[in-house]
């Protein structure tokens, strides 16, 4: 992976992990209110696509879908998931050969 394309990496890791935070939350606030809610699909993708940490933090913050097994199995599983592409990409990348 080029040097330069880390801070998009970066980028695109932080702002997933924001609007997860953020759908977790939003999600609580619908929940309270007894409205339309966001569906767990959805949650559980933006987990998957990068947004774990997030998520998990706002689950956490907020006690939400903390008592639901793959709320607090599969985002772990997806951050693992994610910190190995990246130590991946990391160790083949040119950056990562020239530090190591």
């Amino acid at each position: 992976m080029p040097t330069e394309a880390w801070p998009l990496l970066a980028l695109y890791y932080l702002c997933l992990n924001l609007f997860s935070f953020a759908a977790m939350a939003w999600d609580k606030s619908l929940a309270k209110s007894r409205r339309q809610r966001i569906p767990e699909r959805a949650l559980l993708l933006l987990d998957f696509l990068g947004g774990s940490l997030g998520g998990m933090i706002a689950m956490y913050l907020f006690r939400h879908k903390t008592l639901h097994l793959k709320f607090r199995v599969l985002p772990v599983l997806f951050l693992l998931l994610h910190l190995a592409l990246l130590l991946w990409l990391f160790v083949t990348s040119p950056l990562g050969k020239e530090l190591l």
